[in-house]
């Protein structure tokens, strides 16, 4: 048969595909945050900044302050073109901007990086005091410290109260803390596709994507950022990336879209690939180019330790500290997150009437994609406009 002519070759990837000194800022902002920030493990880390990016402007009292939260390898790019210093466009575009959902005529809107995160913000990829990137010796992390950090960010910013805290994935898992052990501050809260906790096979998937970056030879125990193209942790990232989008997206979804059909070109009898082989190899070449391999262990422990109930008497009682308005939304075909984890968050929480269903076929990723009905929730929380200050 007739075969495709391959694509040309990339360059080889680069040991660390996160944000570096020198790279161009783009949209970004920066906080250097007070002294060594103290972490739940007893550890601290010093010399802490946070990336951001903000749209629209603060009122002078304060009250239109909306916190957006990202995923696990989203970044502080909520919103605009990808461009120099953004190897990708905004994640949430199309809810972000005058006359949308979150309308920057009337909301200033904070997207931080999250702390550990590697697209401006401290990391493993960051460098230390003594100018040798933290690698291996960057601290165990938990969303508990990740909020702490934000915190900071806020008090920085003159944000005393967000009008609204808002997040889907991780960034749910964030939103979620921020309200239970910051009530006084969160003033609303959407929470899209997260869990109270993460359940035993959450970690588990985690888990093996943590392994196979482990299991790279060009992980060198952490110690990698320094190699050359081609010599870091890729082949363990990508691994990773490709089985975290499994989990991301819906049977339905993938079976729609590409059945049991092989690549054009290719023949799986003869080591080719299906097709739904090529959209994974796809999005794992991708991220390798705009994330850090040390980053996403980091962050996906701490999104295995995600438990807003720990050291709180549980679950259900943490959640009932957050006493604020608030949407819970799961997504139909998640099967990541499945509804029935944020069934219960709703029903333990004072301010949320019940569970909120997003329709999707896309399974996980249905909260990046279904704009239209994410859209509707944030107008739905932030209907009422700034609210006044509950003393």
């Amino acid at each position: 048969m007739n075969r495709v002519a391959a694509p040309p070759a990339l360059p080889l990837p680069p040991a660390s595909g996160g944000w570096r000194e020198g790279d161009p800022p783009g949209r970004r902002a920066w906080v250097a945050l007070d002294g060594p920030l103290g972490l739940e493990s007893g550890d601290a880390l010093p010399d802490v900044r946070l990336a951001y990016e903000t749209w629209g402007r603060l009122a002078p009292d304060g009250a239109n302050a909306v916190l957006v939260l990202h995923a696990l390898t989203g970044d502080s790019h909520a919103a605009g073109p990808a461009g120099p210093g953004h190897p990708t466009a905004g994640w949430w575009d199309a809810l972000i901007g005058p006359g949308r959902a979150l309308d920057t005529d009337r909301w200033f809107v904070v997207a931080p990086n999250v702390l550990g995160g590697c697209q401006g913000s401290t990391g493993p990829s960051s460098r230390r005091p003594d100018g040798v990137p933290w690698g291996p010796a960057f601290p165990y992390l938990t969303i508990r410290d990740q909020v702490a950090a934000e915190a900071l960010l806020a008090d920085a910013l003159g944000i005393g109260r967000w009008a609204a805290v808002i997040g889907g994935s991780m960034g749910g898992m964030r939103a979620l803390e921020w309200a239970v052990s910051r009530p006084g501050r969160t003033g609303s809260l959407l929470v899209l596709a997260a869990p109270a906790a993460a359940s035993a096979e959450q970690i588990a998937w985690g888990s093996t994507q943590i392994a196979a970056i482990r299991n790279d030879p060009g992980w060198q125990q952490g110690r990698y950022h320094d190699a050359p193209p081609g010599s870091g942790p890729h082949r363990g990232l990508g691994l990773a990336r490709r089985i975290a989008h499994v989990t991301y997206r819906s049977e339905a979804e993938l079976g729609t879209r590409f059945g049991r059909r092989a690549q054009p070109g290719e023949l799986p009898s003869q080591g080719g690939r299906y097709q739904v082989e090529s959209y994974l190899d796809h999005h794992a070449g991708k991220l390798v180019r705009r994330f850090d391999a040390g980053s996403y262990t980091v962050l996906t422990e701490a999104m295995n330790a995600h438990d807003v109930g720990r050291g709180r008497g549980g679950v259900a009682r943490a959640l009932r500290r957050a006493d604020m308005p608030a949407l819970i939304a799961g997504i139909d075909s998640d099967r990541l997150y499945p509804p029935a984890q944020q069934a219960g968050t709703a029903a333990c929480l004072p301010g949320a009437d019940r569970l909120r269903i997003i329709e999707s076929p896309y399974g996980h990723d249905g909260f990046l994609i279904e704009a239209g009905q994410v859209g509707a929730l944030v107008r739905e929380l932030l209907h009422s406009g700034p609210p006044a200050h509950r003393s």
